[in-house]
């Protein structure tokens, strides 16, 4: 009877220990919002961390390089590019949030393949492709296939890199116009209706669209060095944000667009990640020895 008495005390106890270890749990693997590389380990690998840079969880082990992380729109996936062939062929990866169920997508061989972007309903990635021809002739590339990497498929019209959707399913990008530089545009995700976005003289890089698909954050050098810089979803109202003597680049939008992520040099060329508000005051070191942050946004209608 003792014995029964003791079992029925601790029942209860052991039904809260369960159910706390479970929901903490699922917090614990729903708080990680922020991927991003970093070569702490050697290689560059990719890293989870949450919206204060509290936890980090290391997700590869990959000879070679990891980066370029993307979030599925579920936050249940990531997809990044990873070094092949000694750094000769970029390939595009998934993987569950946990590094679990990896799968290489794309194989071309000595093609460098990166910048992966899922579209709003994550049933396709795009994703850049650049190679030397057999005269030398470099060429830039955007490709999409689905998220499984069946039908890959060149979108011929577009030259250039770097794509980002926007919540309607069209794509922004930077395209090669002249030998100086690139220029943000937008297009249809069938390459037609191209606008161009920016005009300058200068290499205007990596595109984000904010979640409400209301604005872009991008990097350019036209005032000397890489700097960040937003501006409306038809281009309208460009400003600068950053003002560094060193390079910053790869601006990544906090899903309520208050703030924004972003890589920067310190004094010793070494990459750490900041953190801004839209308007660029408030600017905070936010993980040293790391860079390529992207920032997870699920959509309310997810």
């Amino acid at each position: 009877m003792k014995y029964i008495k003791t079992i029925c005390i601790l029942l209860p106890f052991l039904s809260f220990l369960v159910g706390y270890s479970q929901n903490n749990k699922k917090t614990e693997s729903t708080s990680y919002t922020i991927a991003y590389s970093s070569k702490e380990s050697g290689d560059g690998e990719i890293y989870l961390t949450d919206e204060k840079g509290r936890l980090k969880l290391k997700i590869t082990d990959h000879p070679g390089n990891d980066g370029y992380a993307a979030w599925s729109p579920d936050g249940k996936r990531i997809a990044c590019y990873a070094y092949h062939d000694g750094g000769n062929t970029w390939s595009i990866h998934t993987m569950n949030m946990d590094g679990t169920n990896r799968k290489r997508l794309t194989h071309a061989k000595n093609k460098w393949d990166s910048a992966p972007a899922w579209s709003p309903d994550g049933k396709k990635i795009a994703f850049a492709r650049g190679y030397a021809d057999k005269e030398e002739v470099w060429h830039y590339e955007i490709w999409i296939m689905n998220s499984d990497g069946s039908r890959q498929t060149q979108i011929k019209p577009l030259n250039g890199g770097g794509p980002s959707f926007t919540p309607d399913g069209r794509i922004v990008f930077h395209s090669v116009f002249h030998s100086n530089g690139e220029e943000i545009c937008i297009a249809n995700i069938d390459g037609s209706n191209i606008t161009k976005l920016t005009n300058n003289e200068a290499k205007e890089l990596h595109p984000e669209v904010s979640l409400d698909g209301r604005q872009i954050v991008f990097m350019s050098d036209r005032d000397g060095d890489f700097e960040i810089y937003t501006m409306n979803i038809d281009g309208s109202n460009q400003k600068r944000l950053t003002h560094n003597d060193l390079d910053d680049w790869n601006p990544s939008w906090s899903p309520d667009g208050s703030q924004i992520l972003y890589s920067s040099q310190d004094q010793e060329r070494k990459a750490n990640i900041y953190t801004m508000n839209k308007d660029g005051s408030s600017v905070e070191k936010f993980i040293r020895n790391a860079s390529g942050p992207a920032w997870l946004k699920i959509s309310k209608s997810k």
